[in-house]
């Protein structure tokens, strides 16, 4: 089995454009959620959100191109660009033809269902844009950084819900552990705010109006964000033998399914792919630093997340550090995870641990080291990204600093 490294990272989401201002962001406990802007969001009963502002895709992308790409691709390509420059890779000849592309996102192109919904149902057209199906599909990310960076092996998209990114990191890394390919673009992204994915989400009274407060006492709910974050996962030999930058190494995953509901977490299914995550990394609980928690900022799963870990590493649960990045960018739903891996990064490279910003209050069914409101300098060797979603489909990523 091959050892398997990351060698570039790029990002887009509220905390900033790229993977610098995203980590100085979570250093300082910056907060990227505020009041939405969109169309009829007035109309919302929820108005605040990880909005992306500033993101030009006119300057970025040409008019044919634009005209194809909805708005979660559009993260997806501008993270993917920063993280193959950033990894040093030009793929051409057998490296072309090896690598590929997966990637996780729930929604796919929601916004462009939502723009073509109001043309064809509130304004009366009765014809739609011919690229309106490329446009929003699923595979839509995927396919065209395959196409971009002339990425020619398996490409495909993972979709399952909160966990879609660490489902998609989770096959990249198994191909490259198995040596079926070299390198593998990876990570997902997500773009559901506009009018019509907010209202949906609304319809299940799991969000906040005001805050996300993952842990703490007083916590109301979620928030939803928006982003992308991409990587590219490569063989330890490859990588090494050219003098990349390694920033650190996938050591193992794990996932599991709750076979439970369809909403409310399972203590058990979370416990077992965090174990089970441990085992596929040869990794005993006493060495795990540092957990990216799931902490969504609902009364349910916060609680039975810090069961789960309770459970998993027994009295060395009261030695770990575990934060909830969601507190600052949101929850980007299918690219979540891609996001949140960056902080599992600085924790490994940098010995910076990201906090969960806007805890309040204690809460005794979450009686854990949560990192709260400002972030802690710490030498963390191994990190753990957990990822719960609904339908109880769990992905843990075990990752060790090199």
């Amino acid at each position: 089995m091959k050892r398997v490294v990351i060698t570039g990272a790029g990002t887009v989401n509220a905390l900033g454009h790229s993977v610098p201002e995203t980590l100085t962001a979570m250093r300082e406990g910056v907060c990227g959620i505020g009041p939405l802007s969109f169309r009829d969001v007035e109309r919302l009963s929820i108005q605040i959100g990880g909005q992306v502002h500033g993101f030009e895709a006119e300057g970025r992308f040409n008019r044919q191109q634009m005209s194809l790409y909805d708005r979660f691709t559009q993260f997806t390509l501008a993270a993917a660009k920063e993280a193959i420059a950033q990894s040093g890779l030009s793929f051409h000849g057998e490296l072309s033809a090896k690598s590929g592309v997966v990637l996780g996102t729930a929604g796919g192109g929601v916004s462009t269902w939502d723009d073509n919904y109001r043309a064809v149902y509130e304004e009366g057209k009765n014809r739609v844009h011919p690229f309106v199906v490329p446009k929003l599909m699923n595979n839509a990310a995927a396919s065209h950084v395959s196409m971009e960076f002339n990425l020619k092996g398996p490409s495909f998209t993972v979709s399952t819900a909160c966990a879609s990114s660490n489902h998609a990191m989770a096959q990249a890394f198994a191909m490259v552990r198995s040596g079926m390919a070299p390198a593998m673009v990876t990570g997902g992204s997500e773009s559901m705010l506009c009018f019509g994915g907010v209202k949906a989400w609304e319809g299940l009274r799991v969000m906040s109006r005001d805050a996300c407060r993952p842990f703490s006492a007083n916590r109301n709910g979620m928030v939803q964000g928006e982003g992308a974050g991409i990587f590219v996962f490569e063989d330890y030999d490859h990588a090494h033998a050219r003098g990349a930058d390694i920033l650190c190494e996938v050591a193992g995953f794990a996932m599991s399914s709750d076979a439970s509901d369809i909403v409310m977490p399972s203590k058990a299914g979370a416990a077992r792919a965090i174990s089970e995550a441990l085992q596929d990394a040869k990794l005993n609980p006493e060495e795990v630093g540092y957990i990216n928690a799931h902490g969504t900022g609902t009364a349910a799963n916060d609680k039975t997340e810090c069961a789960a870990v309770a459970d998993v590493f027994g009295p060395h649960a009261d030695n770990l550090m575990m934060s909830s990045t969601k507190s600052m960018h949101g929850h980007l739903i299918g690219g979540t995870g891609a996001v949140e891996l960056l902080a599992c990064i600085m924790a490994l490279r940098d010995g910076v641990v990201a906090p969960t910003i806007g805890y309040q209050e204690p809460d005794p069914e979450c009686a854990l080291d949560v990192v709260p409101n400002t972030a802690r300098e710490a030498k963390v060797d191994v990190a753990l990204s957990n990822a719960f979603a609904f339908g109880g489909m769990n992905a843990v990523l075990a990752l060790r600093r090199v």
